[in-house]
C-alpha cells in the first residue's frame, strides 16, 4: 500500500481527525491552533492534542512554532490527497479501488476466507455505504466496514467461545448506539467485544454525541455510522435495540434487549447529557451481568 492509500485508510478513518483537517484547510492562512480547534469542535484541548500528535506522527500535518504558540497546517505532500478526501463532492478519480482493498483484506484473512469471498464482501460493503449520505471517506470506510463484516462472519461460523459480544442498534447509528458502545468499551476494556449498527445510518456521528462522550473522557475513535447486517447480529451474544423497531433480524441463541431511550437528534447538549447518563446506568447493569464483579469507571468531569 503506498503512502497515499495509507493516508486514506488510517489518518482520515477517524471522523474527528477529518473534521480537524477540514477546519485547518478552510481556516485563514491554512493553519490553526489546537485551542481554537478544540473550541470549534466543542472538545477538550487534550483530546484535540492527541489527534494532532497522531496526524503529525503520520506526516499529515506540520508544526510551525511561533513564540509560545504552535500552528498546524496540512503537509504540502498530502494537500491534494486531503482535498480529495475532504471535498464536498467525491471526485470520480478517487472512487474506492475495490480490488486493492480486497487484496489487502485477503492477506489479512488468509486461511479464513478466500479472495473471492473477501472481494464480494468489499463490493457489497461499498454498495451498502454508498446508499446512505455520500462521504468523502468512502474508501477508508469501505475497508473498515468490510473488515468488520468479515470478522463478524468468522465469529458467527466459529464454534469457539470467547468474550461476550454486544451489538448496539439504533436508527441512524449516530447517537444512542454510539453513546452506549463508547461507554461500554471504556468500562469493559477487552472483557467485552462491542459493535454498532443502524437500520437507516446517517452520514456522520453527531457532534453533540462526540462532545458528550468527550466530556466524560470516552473517545469515539474511528467509529462511523454503519448499516445493520445479518452477520453482525449472528456474531453477537447480546443485541440491544434502541428505537429501530423490527428492523433487526432474529436469530436463535441471541439475547435481545430493547432500551426505550429518548432520541438525541436535534436535542440541546443538556438533554444529550441526560440521555448519556441514562445509557451509562443501563450499560453498567449490562456489564455487571456479562462480567460479574466487573469494575470500570467513566470519569465524569462535572
Amino acid at each position: 500500500m503506498d503512502q497515499g492509500d495509507a493516508l486514506a485508510l488510517t489518518a482520515l478513518g477517524d471522523p474527528t481527525r477529518a473534521r480537524i483537517l477540514r477546519l485547518i484547510r478552510d481556516s485563514e492562512g491554512g493553519r490553526a491552533l489546537v485551542g481554537r480547534l478544540a473550541e470549534a469542535l466543542s472538545l477538550r484541548q487534550p483530546t484535540v492534542s492527541h489527534h494532532m500528535k497522531a496526524l503529525h506522527d503520520d506526516g499529515v500535518v506540520v508544526r510551525e512554532p511561533e513564540g509560545r504558540r504552535v500552528w498546524y497546517s496540512i503537509a504540502t505532500v498530502h494537500a491534494d490527497r486531503v482535498d480529495a478526501l475532504l471535498g464536498d463532492r467525491f471526485p470520480a478519480e478517487t472512487e474506492p479501488d475495490l480490488d486493492r482493498i480486497a487484496d489487502d483484506l485477503a492477506v489479512r484473512f488468509r486461511g479464513v476466507f478466500g479472495r473471492e469471498t473477501v472481494h464480494a464482501k468489499v463490493v457489497e460493503s461499498c454498495e451498502l455505504l454508498a446508499r446512505g449520505p455520500r462521504s468523502s471517506m468512502l474508501a477508508s470506510r469501505t475497508a473498515t466496514f468490510a473488515a468488520t463484516r468479515l470478522e463478524a462472519l468468522a465469529r458467527a461460523e466459529s464454534t469457539a467461545t470467547g468474550v461476550p459480544r454486544v451489538l448496539f442498534v439504533c436508527v441512524q447509528n449516530a447517537g444512542r448506539s454510539q453513546l452506549a458502545a463508547g461507554i461500554l468499551r471504556q468500562l469493559a476494556g477487552d472483557r467485552v467485544a462491542v459493535s454498532t449498527a443502524g437500520s437507516e445510518p446517517a452520514g456522520e456521528v453527531r457532534h453533540t454525541i462526540v462532545a458528550a462522550l468527550d466530556e466524560i473522557g470516552v473517545p469515539l475513535g474511528g467509529e462511523f455510522p454503519k448499516p445493520l447486517t445479518d452477520e453482525a447480529v449472528r456474531a453477537a451474544d447480546v443485541v440491544v435495540t434502541m428505537g429501530c423497531g423490527d428492523a433487526c433480524p432474529i436469530h436463535p441463541g441471541r439475547r435481545y434487549l430493547d432500551w426505550d431511550l429518548e432520541d438525541p437528534v436535534g436535542k440541546p447538549i443538556e438533554r444529550v447529557r441526560a440521555i448519556r447518563d441514562d445509557i451509562e446506568f443501563r450499560v453498567r447493569g449490562l456489564l455487571h451481568e456479562l462480567v460479574p464483579q466487573s469494575s470500570g469507571s467513566v470519569p465524569h468531569n462535572k
